[in-house]
């Protein structure tokens, strides 16, 4: 019975996980793109970019943690860590390992940007768009229902999202880039209230 609980937590934080993930990087797409409505605030954007971004995280964690425990996958502390040290689906598992570094970079980085240079921390974002489709690939590689309707759904929905946000940025990027500073800057409710640039 604690083998089966071990197995459904970690495939089920292992799920929401990607979707907190591909929510993450939706919301970093918006933001960047000086996405903004009424109802809408640019800095809603950044604000859940970044909480999305920590709460996904918590549960990767408890995705590693009760997939190392697992004694099916019989993965090892060592596999959650070193990518290709997995004797369960190496490959497929590595992607995720290396995922997981690069999102714990990008977080690391979120956290003290304004410590760092703006290049320095523009260039680590830009590994977000490798992070997410290895994040993808070990969900579906590394799992044992990556052929199930609902798990394809899933993917299909990822895909559709990060491509309509990536589709988004991509047609606004040259005619608001020279506002990037200010939005970035509008980065909470404090800073977009005192600045008077709630819109």
């Amino acid at each position: 019975m604690f083998d089966q609980f071990l197995w459904f937590t970690a495939r089920g934080s292992g799920i929401v996980s990607l979707l907190l993930v591909t929510a993450s990087v939706c919301f970093g797409l918006l933001t960047v793109g000086r996405f903004w409505h009424e109802t809408w605030p640019r800095f809603f954007n950044l604000e859940m970019h970044r909480r999305i971004s920590l709460l996904a995280i918590v549960f990767n964690l408890v995705h590693i943690t009760t997939a190392v425990l697992d004694p099916f996958a019989k993965l090892g502390w060592s596999a959650a860590i070193v990518p290709l040290a997995s004797a369960y689906r190496p490959l497929p598992v590595a992607l995720g390992v290396v995922s997981m570094y690069l999102f714990i970079a990008l977080i690391i980085t979120g956290l003290l940007r304004a410590h760092m240079p703006q290049g320095l921390w523009r260039a680590i974002h830009w590994t977000s768009y490798a992070m997410w489709p290895l994040a993808l690939a070990h969900s579906f590689l590394a799992g044992s229902d990556a052929g199930s309707l609902w798990m394809l759904a899933i993917g299909g929905f990822s895909l559709g999202a990060v491509g309509a946000c990536l589709l988004f940025r991509v047609s606004f990027w040259d005619q608001n880039r020279d506002r990037l500073e200010d939005v970035v800057l509008t980065s909470s409710w404090e800073d977009a209230t005192r600045r008077g640039r709630v819109r």
